[in-house]
């Protein structure tokens, strides 16, 4: 028993993946409603930061100039919904089949044209190009360093010559401050991680450079079962002092 406790609370190798499906149906569920909740940052931002940041995406880039918007890694379709009010031609694209049904559903009932795709965006081939791409909430530095390579070609595939790619990323602040701890509990009744009754036996861990984790060991009747979420940071010295979050805007020629 001893030896299981230890096994589930050692760190891992750098970049190591999540085995099995990380967007299973009740794991979905779970982030759909964080998404959903305006109040919460446990999967998007809140929503009043939501609607700030897409005004001033659409001023950075005018979707006058730039009217075919690929929203990568959408959900269920927040910022997607604000692009196509500001006038773009937006297309989404997640992983998750639950946020995508929703934002399908959600884009019909308010008259939006908005074309919504379940694909893995690490291996998209939507057979058209666009003049403008986002990737918002740091999913860029969730990535492995060869997986963000495989998404830079998959962009660069995806845009028009002179095409603009905007990502944000956390700034290396965040991960100075980044507490490593490791911490458990009991959820009898089901939670977050499963609607069964389990132990989860969590660990965040730093690792160089300027790499965080947050693992998630999930003991259960049916097995054991791990979840990694990786992030980069970047020292980005224009970032304002302790500034969390930076922008970068890229375009692609």
């Amino acid at each position: 028993m001893l030896k299981n406790v230890e096994m589930v609370l050692e760190k891992p190798p750098l970049y190591k993946k999540t085995e099995g499906e990380f967007w299973n149906e009740h794991i979905s569920m779970q982030m759909l409603k964080a998404h959903l909740n305006p109040e919460s940052e446990g999967a998007s931002r809140k929503h009043a930061f939501i609607e700030k940041s897409a005004a001033w995406i659409t001023d950075l880039v005018s979707p006058i100039d730039y009217p075919l918007l690929l929203d990568i890694g959408c959900g269920p379709g927040l910022y997607a919904e604000k692009f196509a009010r500001q006038g773009y031609r937006v297309t989404g694209i997640d992983f998750s089949g639950r946020s995508i049904d929703y934002a399908k559903n959600a884009a019909l009932k308010q008259g939006l044209d908005i074309a919504y795709l379940y694909q893995n965006y690490l291996n998209m081939e939507l057979n058209k190009t666009f003049d403008f791409a986002t990737m918002i909430y740091c999913d860029y530095g969730a990535l492995s360093t060869a997986d963000r390579k495989v998404l830079m070609r998959n962009v660069y595939s995806h845009l028009k010559s002179g095409g603009k790619f905007l990502l944000d990323v956390f700034s290396a602040e965040r991960y100075h401050s980044f507490p490593q701890t490791q911490t458990w509990e009991v959820c009898s009744n089901g939670g977050f991680w499963s609607n069964e009754k389990y132990i989860a036996f969590y660990g965040n861990y730093k690792y160089a450079p300027n790499v965080t984790l947050e693992q998630a060991s999930i003991i259960k009747d049916s097995g054991v079962f791990r979840y990694y979420i990786w992030m980069k940071h970047y020292p980005i010295s224009a970032s304002p002092k302790n500034s969390q979050i930076c922008t970068a805007c890229h375009w692609m020629n």
